[in-house]
């Protein structure tokens, strides 16, 4: 069920959390199946500037329409902690899958 939202951080910059469906990719990325969705969480000065770091990356029809699902304390945890404030993995979330790079998921 694509969706997602967001959370303004005290400093004034926000963590955005989007439920997309998984981009298909010549090679199967390991932990993951084809099709499905996956969770991307994004790190950045504002909304706009968000979604704009998923769209340079080639996901062109990403838009966050409401805030139905807003990152979770965990997810803004590690998207902070990771340097690129890019991460990813499968949706539904599964226990034992650690997040990973958004660069692992575009090949």
């Amino acid at each position: 069920m694509p969706g997602g939202g967001f959370v303004r951080l005290p400093g004034g910059s926000v963590v955005v959390a989007l439920t997309l469906p998984r981009p298909p990719l010549e090679g199967a990325v390991a932990g993951t199946s084809e099709g499905g969705n996956v969770r991307v969480l994004v790190h950045a000065v504002n909304r706009a500037r968000a979604l704009t770091r998923l769209r340079n990356l080639g996901m062109r029809a990403v838009y966050l329409r409401g805030n139905a699902q807003p990152p979770t304390p965990d997810e803004i945890t590690a998207v902070l902690h990771h340097p690129d404030g890019l991460l990813w993995r499968c949706a539904p979330d599964r226990a034992a899958e650690l997040w990973h790079p958004i660069r692992a998921l575009l090949g």
